[in-house]
């Protein structure tokens, strides 16, 4: 019988690409979705027609248990959240009950469903997978950042996520249960938000080659980040349900770019100057910056045997080209109509 698995967050990035995979592994995938209508599980079919659909909410504890009580789950992966960094400023509250009290109510739901109690010792339990981000650092302690070091989030998003994450051990910890974190820095693909910094820029890039724009406006160019590819990263995930034990694991490349950096190789895989077109916006500024973040994935490479496949530069190239025949073909970026 194929193993079952539960993801929330499947409409999303992450949540795209660990489908494919887990379909891949021969699994009977099912995706949690919020509404009776929503037009992101009917974009999301044309690319996964194979995976199936519950209903369900992370704000809504009830149909999480009916959720996980109708698929019974092997494995349940926890993306969703309100991802947008600068969004969790303007939506705080909205960002700590989904981001935060929506890991919560999951584990609960799992808790649940599976008569877990304190004290007891679970056999053939659910393994759980929490989406934790690189984002909990904040203004870091140490570089590179690893499994030990401390957390000094700077961000609602990055605070959410932070209890989150503590709240995975504390299950762990006290139900016995086989919960782990990936604590996973900046992954970017083809099918990443358009408001998020990687995509702005290969969308800017694309638009000022097609002569649908004349300049990109950006904030920050010094800040600096360890970015991969979200295909690899998803294959972390499903490394660490399958591990003999529940940790949490880092999870980069180990190494740093500036935005700059990241400007400058987009531009040059479409063959343009980017001191030409890029302006510089204080106001697209954060309230408070993460300065740096880079990741030290050594545990994740020695116990699990993963690598990151494809180079910073290959996946900058990626979102360019993909995004110039996306605009080229008259797609909406608003509407994920980059995914294949």
């Amino acid at each position: 019988m194929a193993r079952r698995a539960l993801i929330t967050g499947i409409t999303g990035q992450d949540g795209s690409y660990l489908a494919e995979h887990l379909l891949s592994q021969g699994y009977e995938v099912w995706g949690l979705a919020r509404g009776q209508a929503n037009p992101r599980v009917s974009r999301m079919r044309k690319l996964l027609a194979d995976v199936r659909i519950v209903r369900g909410d992370l704000l809504d504890q009830g149909s999480l248990i009916s959720a996980v009580e109708r698929v019974q789950p092997d494995e349940v992966y926890n993306l969703g959240a309100i991802s947008f960094v600068p969004m969790s400023w303007e939506q705080a509250e909205l960002t700590a009950e989904v981001t935060g009290m929506g890991v919560l109510r999951m584990l609960e739901a799992i808790r649940v469903c599976s008569g877990i109690s304190r004290g007891s010792s679970p056999t053939g339990q659910i393994r759980f997978y929490q989406a934790s981000s690189s984002e909990m650092f904040g203004q870091v302690s140490e570089t590179p950042q690893n499994e030990r070091t401390s957390f000094h989030p700077r961000s609602p998003y990055g605070v959410a996520k932070a209890y989150g994450h503590f709240l995975t051990q504390n299950y762990r910890e006290s139900y016995g249960m086989f919960a782990v974190s990936g604590i996973l820095f900046n992954h970017e693909s083809p099918r990443r938000g358009a408001e998020f910094v990687t995509r702005k820029v290969s969308l800017g890039v694309a638009r000022i080659k097609l002569g649908l724009a004349s300049e990109l406006r950006l904030g920050n160019l010094e800040a600096r980040r360890d970015w991969g590819f979200a295909g690899d990263y998803v294959r972390a995930m499903h490394l660490m349900l399958q591990a003999p034990t529940p940790e949490d694991y880092v999870i980069g490349t180990g190494h740093m770019k500036s935005v700059r950096e990241l400007v400058e190789a987009a531009f040059s895989a479409a063959g343009l100057d980017w001191e030409r077109y890029v302006v510089t916006d204080p106001a697209l500024h954060r309230p408070a910056e993460v300065d740096l973040l880079c990741a030290d994935p050594k545990k994740a490479r020695t116990q699990l045997g993963w690598e990151p496949t494809v180079s910073f530069d290959e996946l900058v190239a990626m979102m360019v080209e993909s995004d110039i025949r996306l605009l080229s073909d008259g797609g909406d970026p608003d509407q994920d109509s980059s995914w294949p």
